[in-house]
């Protein structure tokens, strides 16, 4: 993925994760569409910024999805590289049974709406230069976090899912897989705070590093995902679950 002159669909774009990397492709160079559910974090994200654009999306819903793709395409033709970065985390105790409400919504929020947004977006990016898809997965879909099951079961799926879509667009449309480790971030309450997590800025600026690397990893990893990607190579599993008890 080249690092600069980029059309850029970032989704999530108004906060967190997705803020940070928006901003930063922006001042790299590239022109950079945010998306999200809240109009006002979107404006905020964009503001100063003139090669940014907001434009409202719910990845929830799929009638939505696809009316979004045939308008953003119309309005930016040279649409060239898709970020799938919206998430949701929730804790969920699934010792006995529970409303479902909320696992449901992980799954389609993390799994559906990536899917459905790159199935829509698809035939575009397969004829545009330098076209790339980047799935923000999580280091917890390869060792899971007991306290969010559903949520680290929607991420190592979208790996799996990254790894087969890599295949098939081969020599059409890269795709990068992008495994943030736990980052001081609103993803769950308390986390922007939390002692031992990655602060935001570290990450983003280790992020950019890494995407500027030629060619581009097929996995974008920090340093401080690596205890989580390598367990399962290293045998390490069973420790890193421990540790993750604990949190």
């Amino acid at each position: 993925m080249k690092t600069t002159g980029n059309t850029i669909l970032v989704t999530g774009g108004g906060s967190g994760i997705g803020l940070a990397l928006a901003q930063r492709w922006h001042d790299a160079g590239n022109k950079v569409i945010v998306t999200g559910r809240n109009a006002e974090k979107l404006q905020a994200a964009i503001a100063g910024r003139p090669n940014m654009s907001a434009v409202s999306l719910d990845v929830t819903d799929a009638d939505a999805i696809a009316a979004f793709a045939k308008d953003i395409v119309a309005r930016f033709p040279n649409l060239n590289v898709l970020v799938n970065n919206a998430g949701i985390m929730n804790a969920e105790d699934v010792s006995a049974k529970r409303d479902l409400t909320q696992a449901e919504a992980t799954v389609v929020t993390n799994i559906l709406g990536p899917v459905r947004l790159i199935d829509a977006l698809v035939d575009h990016l397969a004829v545009q230069a330098d076209s790339a898809i980047v799935n923000v997965t999580s280091g917890l879909a390869f060792v899971p976090f007991p306290k969010a099951p559903t949520y680290s079961a929607t991420k190592a799926a979208m790996h799996s899912y990254s790894v087969a879509l890599r295949i098939q667009l081969e020599g059409k449309v890269e795709v990068i897989e992008l495994a943030p480790p736990a980052v001081r971030t609103d993803l769950t309450p308390g986390q922007s705070t939390r002692e031992g997590y990655m602060p935001l800025d570290d990450f983003a600026d280790e992020v950019m590093t890494l995407f500027a690397v030629e060619p581009t990893p097929e996995e974008i990893l920090v340093q401080n995902v690596m205890p989580l990607r390598t367990a399962e190579a290293n045998g390490t599993v069973p420790q890193v679950l421990e540790r993750l008890k604990a949190l």
